[in-house]
């Protein structure tokens, strides 16, 4: 048996020794990202039924090691996506439809999120219904079939786990979607209790008060008006938006005697 590291190294996406023939035009590519990177179609995986060898040429029904020159064309091999690529420790997800980078005994496929998930996360996580069926809300790509891994929020959405990293780094700490802070947020809101503090404001604005409405604790209520930020009347987040104009707060009887 030919070693698949001493024939093509298959292309940027993975790493074979054989191409598939695409059952939509009948063409030849690396793989299915190869193949709608260049065409105006996108390629079935799971129709794929004929391979070429990359060492002998030889045209063959998709298996994992060549008829005739005997080349393994991947280490790891899944005869239902016709997934071919070094060995990362790979499984077929028959609940998820494809395959994921395991190992397996470290992942879980929970049911109503539809997706499979670390097991740290077993019973630790928001349960958001068939979440990787949507697409990242920050770049718009596919998150189920995505080679990129998933970054699951407190609140339960999904993002690619480059695009949470590329959010952070521009200082955005709320999801996307629900707008609930994504991280830890404790020793900010303590730093801006401090700034507020530290910081009156004038005197035309000392009794305003404003409705705000919590994008964490979903709380409604009354809160002093600070252009700094508004605290939460529930959670202390400053994770806030303002939910009216701003009212005059009345003096008590007490304070008008």
């Amino acid at each position: 048996i030919n070693n698949m590291a001493t024939c093509s190294p298959g292309c940027e996406h993975y790493t074979r020794a054989c191409s598939l023939k695409a059952p939509c035009c009948s063409k030849f590519y690396i793989c299915r990202l190869c193949h709608d990177e260049n065409e105006d179609h996108q390629m079935d995986r799971f129709s794929v039924s004929v391979v070429q060898c990359s060492t002998c040429k030889k045209i063959q029904q998709a298996q994992q090691i060549c008829e005739d020159c005997n080349t393994v064309f991947g280490e790891y091999y899944c005869d239902i996506c016709h997934l071919y690529d070094k060995n990362k420790k790979q499984y077929h997800c028959t609940h998820c439809g494809i395959c994921r980078i395991g190992p397996k005994e470290k992942f879980f496929h929970c049911t109503k999120c539809n997706l499979c998930l670390a097991l740290d996360l077993q019973g630790k996580h928001k349960c958001v219904e068939n979440v990787s069926r949507q697409n990242c809300p920050v770049c718009m790509e596919d998150m189920h079939t995505s080679r990129v891994s998933a970054q699951v929020l407190p609140c339960g959405h999904l993002l690619h786990s480059t695009c949470y990293s590329d959010m952070l780094k521009r200082g955005s700490y709320r999801c996307p979607v629900c707008m609930q802070s994504a991280v830890d947020m404790t020793q900010c809101w303590q730093n801006l209790d401090e700034e507020v503090s530290q910081t009156p404001m004038p005197t035309e604005y000392q009794n305003m008060t404003v409705m705000v409405l919590c994008n964490d604790c979903h709380v409604r209520g009354a809160v002093p008006f600070h252009v700094l930020g508004m605290k939460c009347p529930g959670c202390g987040s400053y994770n806030t938006v303002q939910d009216g104009m701003l009212v005059e707060q009345q003096p008590s009887q007490q304070e008008q005697h």
